[in-house]
């Protein structure tokens, strides 16, 4: 058997969550393979709203085994809420929900850290999340770091205050910010109870078991591919790796082990917090787009930056990951539009080109625009791609030519039920 992935192919919030949560049902196992609480997967079915951070998006089918992968970085306290949002929900995953004992956890001071640095840049700050994502992966790098599976060790409390002691040095030449540290230390290890609970797993053993039984998992991505600490608009990106191959290093499995891949992208384009984003709209257009798509950060509450599609980014992203199917997200939100618009090309450096340059940050660069006819009506009644208006199948028919890659999902709404299957899912 092999392992297929879903990951997002912008700058993240690509509505990964509820295309988890479909393809769900086609599987035994979902796994997250990177990131930590700055993810923020939104679902929404039976007229709820549910925003997970750490756990799977598919804790909500109740006949799947869930894994939080090595790649993952845990904080105790922002778990241990979401499980309580579970129980609230009455969703029952103690027996279904497991964390590999190679997860690397994230400490109170790791977030103090984090606000630190980020108040250290001033104007150059990159828009981190504030919590504790960066710092955690330093340590882990640096070979400083404490794991899940440490939790059960007898000198546990030696290895966290010598981290603590660490991090409370690198502060001093830090700005001061304010944090409560011994109130958040307190919440910590109070949750450290709730995160022992739960089954802790050699995480690579298990995946590859589940490969080798004929189990089918799914591997799900967090944030970006454009926040790929490699690939992504360096330095405006998070801090591991979120393309295909973080499948390998996130959960243990060999790169034969991958099968198919689906990226996820919006109809148009959003990013988070500072870095370049060639086609955002700073005018009327854009503030339309973040009206009528909600978009406003799960994790964060942060106003997203709107744009048009970005296709050359896409087709890089796609290259990347390796995608075979593509889901479009969100393609409702251009319902009311006369016009829409896509990038197909750059111009920079006297170039007209499709490929991103190396730098994206100092370069100026002008998105070359091709223009589609609007649709003008709502999509609730579209049950398939046959029933969707012809300029909406016609915008979506141009994205999967330039793309080279089938288009086989397209969401018209947030809601779980509302989405067109086009062609065949393999």
């Amino acid at each position: 058997m092999t392992i297929d992935v879903i990951l997002g192919l912008q700058w993240g919030d690509e509505g990964k969550g509820k295309i988890v949560d479909y393809l769900a049902t086609k599987y035994d196992v979902v796994a997250r393979f990177q990131g930590g609480p700055n993810a923020g997967h939104t679902l929404k079915f039976d007229g709820k709203k549910f925003i997970l951070h750490t756990v799977p998006s598919g804790i909500f089918r109740q006949e799947l085994i869930n894994l939080i992968g090595n790649g993952v970085v845990i904080d105790p306290i922002t778990l241990e809420r979401e499980l309580a949002n579970l129980d609230t929900a009455e969703v029952e995953y103690r027996s279904r929900l497991l964390v590999a004992k190679k997860a690397h956890l994230i400490l109170p001071t790791h977030r103090l850290l984090d606000a630190a640095n980020e108040a250290a840049k001033g104007k150059e700050k990159i828009g981190s999340t504030l919590k504790g994502i960066g710092p955690t992966y330093m340590d882990k790098t640096g070979r400083n770091g404490l794991r899940v599976g440490d939790t059960l060790l007898p000198d546990f409390m030696e290895r966290y205050n010598s981290l603590k002691n660490k991090h409370l040095g690198l502060l001093q030449a830090l700005p001061k910010v304010e944090f409560d540290l011994e109130g958040e230390e307190q919440k910590w290890f109070a949750s450290l109870n709730t995160l022992r609970s739960l089954t802790l797993v050699d995480g690579e053993y298990f995946i590859n078991q589940k490969l080798k039984d004929g189990k089918r998992i799914l591997a799900e991505g967090a944030q970006g591919s454009m926040l790929d600490i490699d690939f992504g608009t360096y330095p405006y990106v998070t801090s591991s790796n979120t393309v295909t191959a973080g499948v390998c290093s996130g959960l243990g499995v060999a790169p034969q082990r991958v099968g198919e891949v689906i990226g996820i992208t919006k109809a148009y384009c959003t990013r988070v917090g500072g870095g370049p984003f060639p086609t955002e709209l700073l005018d009327e257009t854009g503030d339309f787009l973040r009206t009528e798509g909600a978009e406003f950060g799960s994790t964060t509450g942060r106003p997203r930056r709107c744009g048009w599609i970005d296709l050359p980014q896409l087709k890089y992203t796609i290259m990347l990951n390796g995608v075979t199917q593509l889901a479009i997200t969100k393609i409702d939100v251009l319902n009311k539009f006369e016009q829409i618009k896509a990038a197909t090309q750059y111009r920079y450096s006297g170039l007209t080109t499709d490929q991103l340059p190396f730098d994206l940050c100092g370069l100026p660069l002008e998105p070359v625009y091709e223009d589609f006819e609007g649709w003008q009506q709502e999509l609730d009644e579209a049950k398939d791609f046959d029933a969707l208006p012809k300029a909406a199948q016609g915008y979506l028919d141009a994205l999967e030519r330039y793309l080279g890659v089938p288009i086989t999902m397209v969401s018209t709404g947030p809601e779980r039920e509302s989405l067109i299957l086009k062609g065949v899912l393999k």
